[in-house]
Parts: C-alpha cells; structure tokens; sequence
C-alpha cells in the first residue's frame, strides 16, 4: 500500500474521531437519555465548543471526498509520486491541526490551516493533470 493511501486511512481515523468528539460533547451538553431517544423535538442551541466541533466535523466532510478522490486517481493512474506524497502529508497534517484549532474558537490561525490543507489537495491534483 502507498503511503498516500495511508494517509486516506488516517483522514478516516480521523474522521470518526470527529464523529465521536461532536457527538460526545452534544452528550454531555444534553444528556444520555437524549442521546438515546428520538430527537423529535426541537433542540436547545449548542455550545459553542459543541457547535465548534460539529461545524468542523460538517468542514472536513466537505473536503475529505475530494482529497480520497484525487488520490484514489492518482494511484490508479501511476501518478503517485513526490507532489502527492507532500500533498497527503500536508493534508492530514492540516486537517489534524485544524481540530483544536477551530474547537478553540482561534479564527486566523484556523483558516490558515484550512488553506494549507486545501494545498495538500491542489498538490495532489496537480500530479495527476501534469
């Protein structure tokens, strides 16, 4: 396996411990009995570590297909190489840091952060249109 595909592998990792940080802090803001029931009702407003965490989540699942996608792509095609070995690095990396940053309401910082893993992105799309 390439190490590009491990690092797909590690974006998953982290994308359930997203899952799992976003719904754990709505748990502990709200209950386990409504954790466990059905959620018909109308739902107090988060808090905003909670609301933090769930937006960052919703922020990866946005960028995550396309990442998976061009190196799926580039492995397919035999394009793997230097740009998408960076590409993918700089991406995890990114969307690691990314998490705490935004948990912890940090603005300029975080949106640095999302830019470089977008970065990651472009450098791995560029292996495979070059």
């Amino acid at each position: 396996m390439t190490f590009e595909l491990y690092c797909v592998g590690w974006t998953l990792v982290l994308a359930i411990v997203q899952i799992l940080l976003a719904s754990l802090t709505r748990t502990a803001q709200f209950g386990p009995k409504w954790n466990m029931g059905a959620r018909d009702g109308e739902t107090p407003p988060l808090n905003p570590v909670s609301a933090r965490l769930l937006r960052a989540q919703a922020n990866l699942f946005e960028t995550m297909p396309v990442f998976i996608a061009a190196i799926l792509v580039a492995a397919i095609a035999g394009r793997t190489g230097e740009l998408t070995h960076w590409g993918a690095l700089i991406y995890l990396t990114a969307r690691v840091v990314y998490v705490p940053l935004y948990a912890l309401g940090i603005p300029v910082v975080r949106t640095l952060t999302w830019s470089i893993s977008m970065a990651g992105i472009v450098m791995c799309l560029l292996a495979i249109l070059r």
